[in-house]
């Protein structure tokens, strides 16, 4: 088993930071690639960015620009920068990995429970 286990929510207004970390734990062989979604109220969970074990990144749209994601591998802790956050980034923001946890088994996606943001306007 993965644990993902998310900090950094909270309550900003808009055009402010925050930085959210998550760090995985457990039964960790490989680590393949690390990221955040999102999901607002009503809506399906959505990609923020990924970043894989090699440091490729990936971005929504809604994200390139103001926020960076990154990653110590030593540590199995990704990063997210949120800056100039917007009233339509609140949302819980969830941690993701895909990962392995023995050389035998193919790897999988694991989730965080997830952190609240609230931007308000």
């Amino acid at each position: 088993q993965v644990q993902l286990v998310e900090s950094g929510g909270g309550l900003v207004q808009a055009g402010e930071s925050l930085r959210l970390s998550c760090v995985a734990s457990g039964s960790i062989f490989a680590i393949i690639s690390m990221g955040w979604f999102r999901q607002a109220p009503g809506k399906q969970r959505e990609l923020v960015a990924t970043i894989t074990n090699r440091g490729d990144t990936n971005y929504a749209d809604s994200a390139k620009g103001r926020f960076t994601i990154s990653r110590d591998n030593a540590k199995n802790t990704v990063y997210l920068q949120m800056n100039s956050l917007k009233p339509e980034d609140t949302a819980v923001y969830y941690c993701n990995t895909e990962a392995k946890t023995n050389i035998l088994v193919r790897a999988r996606q694991w989730w965080g429970r997830g952190t609240q943001v609230t931007v308000s306007s």
